[in-house]
């Protein structure tokens, strides 16, 4: 059967007549590729590990996290835990930088940080069990019993958390083993929390995210680099100077139970949360930052965002009693009879965990009618410690 030449490239054209085509295409290709070269990869995106704070709180959240949970094997002393935070603080800054660690034996794995940053944190166990007791503000301790809590003992409290970021999971994976790899005689692993947000670039930067209900999610929430900011989330080192620069995180595991939220309708889902699905606009308002006027009614007189709804009873009721939201939803394998396994991990950031969260909690606890579809199956409270200069490590004004 004969070949069609009108489908073919002839070795003669190619060589011949078709030559000044090739070459045209060839310069435009060569002119594509080389704008495209010039173009910042995302993979490149470096985050300064030093500075005054922690990168990982007012850093832009990046598509995904890891939340990793330490418990100090028995006999560690205060001394191997500093041990433990210059081997971090080491590898984190370089990894950070897109350069490998000191004995990184997977190299080329770390030259795309792609947003990378490592947030170290210190639960109370860690205090006790090394008798730092006294430098532990009295505000922080494992969170009350709240009633609609179902809480699970593999997703508790730990010693020591990281929390490990970045726009791509192959970076998070090569992060996660050369952070852990290295103290393993001295920890054992609690639990690990995978979570992500949209893809970067899949939605403008700030866009808030949504939950895998289909909700607007974190719309209330202050603005980095900002004076309120800074009031509502850095410790000033009043009570204890150590954490100036630093605060605390408040992480919740919480499930969606997704199957009777399929069947509940849209209108529903609207007067449940109190926000329109579309853009996430409180029932009273057109825009999504518009203020929510809890005081409005219909023509019957009917508070057309329900007192009972989620903006409404997780409102603050004076400036200070406000936090930090920076959660990843997660979608894991179902377990047993489920058909789904998804939820939100709920990481709050605040400086006081008593005045800012506790009282919030308790309002959403008491009644929010989010709670039918919800329950919180993880707890765990955190004192991030403040950032560090080059030289020297994480947490050094605390166990110095």
């Amino acid at each position: 059967m004969a070949e069609n030449s009108n489908l073919r490239l002839s070795r003669r054209r190619l060589l011949g007549g078709g030559a000044a085509a090739l070459a045209v295409a060839g310069t435009t290709w060569g002119a594509t590729s080389l704008a495209r070269a010039e173009e910042p990869s995302a993979g490149k995106r470096t985050v300064p590990f030093h500075s005054d704070h922690q990168a990982g709180i007012a850093t832009s959240p990046q598509a995904h996290a890891t939340f990793i949970g330490f418990d100090l094997r028995p006999g560690v002393e205060r001394s191997t835990v500093v041990g433990i935070m210059k081997m971090w603080s080491a590898d984190a800054s370089r990894l950070t930088a897109g350069a490998p660690a000191l004995a990184d034996t997977e190299k080329e794995l770390a030259l795309d940080p792609a947003g990378l940053t490592v947030t170290v944190g210190y639960g109370p166990g860690l205090f006790s069990k090394l008798g730092l007791q006294e430098r532990q503000p009295d505000w922080f301790a494992p969170l009350p019993s709240y009633s609609i809590d179902r809480l699970e003992d593999r997703w508790g409290g730990t010693d020591l958390l990281l929390q490990i970021c970045a726009d791509d999971p192959v970076t998070i994976a090569h992060a996660v083993r050369v952070l852990t790899k290295n103290v393993r005689s001295l920890t054992t692993i609690r639990w690990t929390q995978k979570g992500f947000r949209n893809a970067r670039g899949t939605t403008p930067e700030g866009t808030t995210m949504r939950n895998l209900m289909g909700q607007v999610d974190g719309t209330v929430n202050p603005a980095p680099e900002t004076t309120d900011f800074n009031s509502l989330v850095w410790d000033n080192g009043a009570d204890q100077p150590w954490l100036a620069g630093g605060t605390s995180l408040v992480l919740r595991r919480i499930h969606m139970e997704m199957d009777t939220w399929d069947e509940l309708d849209r209108q529903g889902r609207e007067l449940t949360m109190g926000r329109a699905l579309s853009n996430g606009a409180p029932l009273t308002g057109t825009d999504e930052f518009d203020e929510a006027d809890f005081t409005a009614t219909d023509k019957f007189g009917i508070p057309v965002i329900p007192p009972g709804s989620h903006i409404a009873r997780a409102h603050h009721t004076h400036e200070k009693e406000q936090f930090f939201r920076r959660a990843y939803n997660y979608d894991d394998p179902p377990e047993g009879e489920q058909t789904s396994n998804s939820g939100l991990i709920f990481a709050a950031f605040q400086r006081d965990i008593g005045a800012q969260y506790l009282p919030v909690q308790q309002r959403l606890s008491d009644f929010d009618a989010l709670n039918e579809w919800t329950t919180p199956i993880g707890s765990a409270v955190y004192l991030i410690p403040p950032g560090c200069e080059k030289g020297d490590y994480l947490g050094s004004g605390l166990l110095k």
